[in-house]
């Protein structure tokens, strides 16, 4: 009969049973536990391969390319008026932003100067989608930390937001807003009329959703000191957006290198310290605000004149003048089907997107579709981070970090 008797080993870390051959030796084993690709807590098509001590994260490493849709080989064989359609659906939540970046490459590229008035109408746009974006993320957020009330408060603002988009371009999701030299159309009245509405609306509804979260102590325990990023490594990443500027860094390319009149309006740029799922979390939330602020001042002081610029050659002719035209009806048909070549060059133009800086290099030679053409997706760039930010965490606070990264499967793939 063998007697235990319960030594302290040499780490102190646990009881271990002796026997007359010695202390029993423990094996650690890992398991490998695959969060992903089709899981509720990705927000996406993308895996990750983990590994795990229990319940704690050892190391990880990313699978991506789930969805991948080779939209810059696509770009090579597609007129420049046809890729418009394959930028929003990159971060087909903030649709807009991905719309007009690519335009105002190509004006870029053209040397096309577009009218105030529809710079004023683009940053409206874009502004509601940044919000749009956030509210996703941050309403997401609550539910993986088990509080879903606030993510309805949030939709159905979000909605109203749509609503606007129809309003404008008669699509939701993935708007095709906008045209190579301006707008599509002007905004109407209907659509100024729900703008306003959405800018009176709002603030009570963001405020009760800030009141439930901001300083509620289960919510700040999951989320205070998890996944944090020193500004340091966040910089080495490539990180841009409310990811960096929550580490400390307040670089935003709207203010560093201003597009589409935003050096005309006034706003803040919220910056964290920590770098955390919290700080991220509160960058955002102030990020709405400063956009409210932003879309404001924008249909306050919508300038007067055309809404697309005097370029007859690149944008595209309203369809009545189509049908009953026959100069219109010509370029129409050129633009559409690609017939006008582009000027050689090259060009390199980034807006700030609702997740960073969304950039488009574009080489022409002179033919009637890019070159070359690469998008930067501020996602692809900030997911390298996640295993160094979820490692020694648990399962639970690797949710949460993904979710207040944002990470946008269509953006990561493109």
């Amino acid at each position: 009969m063998v007697t235990e008797d319960l030594s302290i080993d040499a780490v102190g870390a646990r009881n271990t049973p002796a026997t007359p051959e010695g202390p029993i030796q423990y094996v650690n084993e890992l398991t490998t536990l695959n969060l992903g690709p089709t899981h509720p807590a990705t927000h996406g098509i993308f895996q990750n391969i983990l590994q795990m001590d229990g319940e704690k994260i050892v190391s990880g490493e990313q699978t991506i390319g789930y969805i991948h849709r080779a939209f810059e080989k696509i770009s090579e064989r597609r007129p420049f008026y046809q890729i418009k359609t394959l930028t929003d659906r990159m971060n087909y939540c903030s649709s807009p932003i991905n719309n007009f970046g690519w335009d105002m490459t190509v004006e870029k590229l053209l040397g096309v100067e577009v009218p105030k008035r529809a710079q004023y109408i683009r940053v409206i746009m874009m502004e509601l989608a940044r919000i749009s974006d956030h509210l996703i993320c941050n309403g997401i957020l609550g539910v993986d930390t088990g509080a879903f009330t606030g993510f309805l408060y949030l939709f159905e603002q979000r909605e109203e937001i749509y609503e606007i988009y129809e309003e404008v371009c008669g699509a939701r999701l993935t708007t095709n807003m906008g045209r190579i030299g301006g707008m599509e159309r002007d905004l109407s009245p209907e659509a100024i009329r729900k703008i306003r509405k959405f800018i009176k609306d709002f603030p009570p509804v963001m405020r009760e959703f800030e009141s439930l979260f901001n300083r509620n102590r289960i919510f700040m325990d999951r989320i205070v000191d998890v996944g944090g990023i020193s500004a340091e490594r966040a910089l080495n990443y490539g990180f841009t957006g409310p990811n960096l500027r929550a580490a400390g860094v307040d670089y935003d390319v709207r203010v560093m290198n201003p597009y589409s009149s935003y050096e005309d309006f006034e706003f803040d740029i919220p910056v964290g310290k920590s770098g955390d799922t919290y700080d991220r979390f509160m960058v955002r939330n102030e990020e709405i605000w400063q956009s409210l602020r932003i879309v404001e001042q924008a249909i306050e002081n919508l300038p007067e004149g055309p809404y697309f610029a005097d370029a007859p050659e690149y944008y595209l002719p309203p369809k009545q003048e189509v049908y009953k035209n026959m100069e219109a009806l010509i370029y129409h048909f050129k633009i559409v089907m690609g017939e006008i070549d582009a000027p050689v060059g090259e060009v390199y133009h980034a807006v700030e997107g609702g997740n960073g800086e969304l950039g488009f290099y574009l080489i022409s030679d002179g033919g009637r579709a890019p070159y070359r053409l690469h998008f930067r997706r501020p996602c692809f760039i900030y997911y390298q981070a996640f295993p160094e930010m979820c490692k020694g965490t648990t399962l639970s606070d690797a949710i949460v970090i993904m979710s207040s990264l944002n990470v946008i499967a269509g953006e990561l793939d493109a």
